[in-house]
């Protein structure tokens, strides 16, 4: 999986589904960074008084830092995601500015970089930092702790 991942979905990589899936596509990703898509819909759990909640920026946030660790257990052949499982949670949020929240049918574009990452047998520990915009006005930025775990 390189920056030109088009043709990559991302559905098949993340352990999340409808009604927790914050992400729609996988706009770019390598092994420092990745930027990822959501169209906010009136279905969403996270959306409240037609605006996305501060827990489905979190989501959205986690969900797509995931994604720079979690490809690297992942063969490059295997587009469909299907030789791999992996479990990942939250484990610190250093810190989390919103600044405003994003409204309902709006698209949020979601840039996550890694700021470093330690890899032992069959895990990862990771901090990541990660801005969400919506017309290229900063919503929100945070920097946050992963635990990424292969399942056997």
């Amino acid at each position: 999986m390189d920056s030109t991942s088009s043709h990559i979905d991302i559905k098949n990589f993340l352990p999340h589904r409808v009604p927790m899936l914050m992400v729609d596509t996988l706009l770019s990703i390598d092994n420092e960074s990745v930027k990822t898509d959501f169209l906010i819909t009136s279905d969403c759990i996270f959306v409240d008084d037609n605006v996305l909640s501060e827990s489905g920026l979190i989501e959205n946030a986690a969900q797509t830092c995931s994604a720079i660790v979690g490809k690297s257990y992942f063969d490059e052949e295997d587009v469909e995601g299907k030789n791999t499982k992996l479990v990942g949670f939250i484990s610190g949020v250093k810190s989390f500015n919103i600044i405003k929240l994003p409204q309902l049918n709006e698209t949020i574009v979601t840039t996550a970089n890694l700021i470093s990452r330690f890899d032992a047998d069959g895990y990862s520990i990771c901090a990541l930092n990660c801005s969400i915009e919506n017309a290229e006005i900063v919503l929100a930025e945070c920097v946050m702790n992963l635990f990424i775990k292969e399942v056997e």
